[in-house]
């Protein structure tokens, strides 16, 4: 491990603390219903947009008085420098962009940023991007970088352009877009059910938990993968839960291993009664997966990405959509 990955894994534990222990050797294996489908980092699905103009904007940092320079922009396209890249299991990447060191990157919790990459050009000679949401994993408070964890899949064509990144290139991004307007102590018991890279919203609303001293939210995070080569940033996880009484998990995965000793198969309704608060006024279940995880526990979000109707196991289960949010 190089010196500087060495010294940003010391300043950023949460986000790198398993990030550089190599690929795993296990092949990659596409998500199988309901865990089974392709994951999105915050449940929605890649798509295009068109521009008239680029209007590229480069990087800068909003100075008002009494306020906070803050790097994003939520109208504006900004353009994020790429530091650095760290293998976090066989098919997932840590990147880390980088802006100015004396900025926040202003993001809420919980919330996302959008991307943005060229793919050429429309009939009518208008450039062409493809748009892809990400939940940044390292810490909002934290000042001149940001950290996204990344599954590159073979035929995606986002995760394709980020993995052929190199150091010193930039990313377009804009943000934040709020998902979840978290305050502490809203619930007194927060669950979480998350599939593959939907672990990162709920990494995000974990870290603002337990680094929260006034925040005695309980929160129980039930975390299914394919293998236990797949799980990301388990260490840390683990790390978490064993530091902070008031954070626990549960893992499941479609094929064990021969050591295994957490769950084996799909979310079931066994797991969450288990795993995860009963239903109740001052309880909140989220959910982020694959489509075929959401549709198994929670129903999907609506065509227009509102929050849908509830269905699966949390409905059968006696859960209302006044206590599920789904990423």
């Amino acid at each position: 491990m190089s010196l500087f990955l060495r010294r940003i894994a010391k300043a950023a534990p949460i986000a790198f603390s398993n990030a550089f222990r190599g690929e795993s050797k296990s092949n990659f294996n596409c998500f199988r219903v309901p865990v089974g489908a392709i994951a999105a980092i915050t449940g929605g699905i890649s798509y295009y947009y068109y521009f008239s103009s680029t209007n590229l904007v480069h990087l800068e940092a909003i100075n008002e008085e009494n306020s906070p320079k803050v790097a994003l922009n939520p109208d504006k396209w900004i353009e994020f420098k790429l530091h650095e890249t760290a293998n976090v299991s066989h098919n997932t990447k840590l990147f880390r962009f980088t802006f100015d060191p004396s900025a926040k990157l202003g993001l809420d919790i919980a919330s996302c940023v959008i991307t943005r990459a060229p793919i050429g050009q429309d009939d009518e000679g208008k450039p062409k991007y493809v748009i892809r949401p990400y939940t940044p994993i390292s810490d909002p408070d934290a000042k001149g970088y940001f950290d996204l964890l990344i599954k590159l899949y073979p035929e995606g064509i986002m995760s394709q352009y980020f993995a052929k990144l190199k150091r010193g290139d930039v990313v377009e991004v804009k943000g934040p877009i709020e998902k979840l307007r978290y305050t502490p102590n809203m619930k007194k018991h927060i669950g979480m059910i998350a599939g593959g890279s939907g672990i990162t919203p709920m990494l995000q609303l974990i870290e603002a938990v337990l680094k929260n001293p006034d925040d005695s939210s309980q929160v129980s995070l039930l975390y299914a993968n394919v293998s236990p080569d797949d799980i990301l940033l388990k260490q840390k996880i683990d790390t978490l839960a064993a530091s902070h009484p008031n954070f626990k998990v549960f893992y499941t995965v479609d094929n064990p291993s021969n050591n295994w000793r957490g769950g084996e198969g799909f979310v079931s309704k066994d797991m969450v009664l288990k795993g995860l608060p009963r239903p109740g006024d001052d309880t909140l279940i989220l959910v982020c997966g694959p489509p075929g995880m959401m549709k198994h526990v929670s129903g999907d979000k609506a065509k227009d990405r509102s929050q849908g109707e509830l269905s699966g196991i949390l409905k059968d289960l006696g859960y209302t959509e006044e206590m599920v949010y789904k990423f």
